[in-house]
């Protein structure tokens, strides 16, 4: 078990406490405390369609006691990442700052589109132990452009760069790479 000594600044809070997230995939509280799921994973993604590797992974790592916890938005992530313990985060860059409204408040603007990939990358990195990050990033129209996303996804800590659309064995590849090196290859059972 991955102990929570790295995280000393969260170490009083209890996953799935009271104010616990409830994200896209309706993980809540009761699923947060299992103590099952010795490793999460904030799966920070704009685009939930169906058949995904987004969609494929979290069937995929439960049963080896991966918890995986899906946002949509900027601000479900930042409240994940304040109140969970996050081991491993896969972060779209494209993910929008908030989640979209069914009757959207005019007087919003375009904030609620605003991509806050990069504020997420920012919160991650400035926790005491930061965890491993996959940046997944929508595709380049340029040489240059791809460098640049790339060279900044890097500097905020990024440990692998994905671009969309992401394949599910590339992106179980980056997963065993990750607890291979961070985690001493030990996949939680």
């Amino acid at each position: 078990m991955i102990p929570r000594a790295n995280h000393p600044d969260r170490s009083s809070q209890t996953p799935g406490g009271p104010s616990a997230p409830r994200g896209p995939g309706g993980t809540g509280q009761a699923r947060l405390r299992d103590p099952r799921n010795r490793l999460n994973l904030l799966l920070s993604c704009a685009t939930w369609r169906q058949n995904t590797a987004f969609d494929q992974m979290p069937p995929l790592l439960a049963p080896l006691g991966i918890q995986t916890i899906k946002t949509s938005s900027g601000e479900e992530a930042a409240e994940v990442i304040q109140s969970v313990i996050v081991h491993i985060a896969v972060v779209d860059l494209s993910v929008p700052l908030q989640r979209p409204t069914p009757n959207p408040d005019p007087s919003a603007g375009n904030r609620i589109f605003a991509e806050a990939g990069p504020r997420i990358l920012q919160l991650l990195r400035r926790l005491e132990a930061p965890p491993p990050t996959v940046v997944v990033r929508p595709p380049q129209p340029a040489t240059r452009e791809s460098a640049r996303t790339l060279a900044e996804a890097l500097r905020e800590g990024a440990f692998a760069v994905l671009d969309q659309p992401v394949h599910l064995e590339a992106m179980l590849e980056v997963l065993r790479r990750i607890l291979r090196r961070h985690y001493s290859d030990i996949w939680p059972a």
